[in-house]
């Protein structure tokens, strides 16, 4: 029988954790022929897990629970690896824990993903529930991303990868700072599903301005070698048309050259060694029996 484990990172929102799985519970209630594991990673939150119940649906349910907070992308990128290493599996479904990741789409990953087993299937935003500077923003990353890269990056951690494509990437040291890039860099070709950010289930969102630009320039820094080519084609381009733009030639190209050297810092969180070794920071692993 097919078997398909779902992990979820989690810091501090419990209260949102709890709806997810028994959201989850109601949506792979229509696959009987396939056995779901969720493994939760408690990334070193600083208030107490509650007592948390295993859905009827989960053949088992594991709490992961990590000495030091190592944020929400090295999460992923620990639990990819222990479950690459120590679980029997044939696909991975890698979901937000607070609401975002809508798990009804589980339905429309699983379905796709049969449909053709031997490609991973990520969940394309086509719609955001944010409000309206926070879509100019991501607007504005995927337009910089797309100049800078050559690479349309339209899609976050909800997906669902088969355990081939997890081979691909869990020795990858850009996991370590990027899922999605990691992913469009690494695995070839993809399917895709439609979907629509969901809201919330608690609280205000986590991700504040900085976090949201450096989570933008850690995508963007996966291909840095590409960006490092096109900004040099740019700055030509501009030189060529400086008796056109006066004065506008030297900003731009001291904003490019910024730009370079910020993608250049930010690759510098992208290391392997931390990656292997990030069972190290494993405290121990809860079994939710019931």
């Amino acid at each position: 029988m097919k078997k398909i484990i779902i992990l979820i990172p989690v810091y501090n929102d419990w209260d949102s954790l709890n709806k997810l799985l028994f959201q989850i519970n109601e949506n792979i209630n229509l696959f009987k022929d396939i056995k779901f594991e969720c493994l939760i990673v408690n990334d070193a939150s600083t208030t107490q897990p509650p007592k948390l119940r295993k859905p009827s649906n989960f053949e088992s349910m594991e709490l992961l629970n990590m000495r030091e907070n190592k944020g929400h992308a090295r999460c992923n990128a620990f639990g990819i690896r222990y479950i690459f290493k120590n679980k029997k599996f044939d696909n991975l479904i890698l979901m937000d824990g607070d609401g975002e990741d809508r798990p009804v789409e589980i339905k429309s990953l699983v379905e796709k993903i049969n449909e053709n087993p031997n490609f991973s299937v990520v969940a394309k935003r086509i719609k955001r529930s944010e409000g309206v500077y926070f879509k100019f923003l991501y607007q504005l990353h995927k337009f910089i991303t797309l100049i800078f890269t050559g690479q349309n990056i339209n899609f976050g951690n909800y997906s669902i990868l088969t355990k081939a494509d997890v081979e691909k990437i869990y020795t990858k040291a850009s996991l370590w700072s990027s899922f999605s890039g990691s992913v469009k860099k690494n695995i070839k070709p993809l399917n895709e599903i439609n979907s629509i950010r969901g809201l919330r289930y608690f609280g205000p969102s986590q991700m504040s301005i900085f976090k949201l630009i450096i989570h933008s320039l850690s995508i963007i820094a996966v291909f840095k070698y590409n960006v490092f080519l096109r900004s040099s084609l740019i700055l030509i381009l501009l030189a060529y048309l400086n008796s056109y733009l006066g004065s506008l030639t030297i900003l731009l190209q001291f904003l490019i050259v910024i730009f370079n050297l910020l993608i250049f810092i930010v690759s510098q969180r992208e290391q392997q060694k931390d990656l292997l070794n990030s069972h190290n920071n494993l405290d121990n692993v809860k079994k939710i029996t019931h």
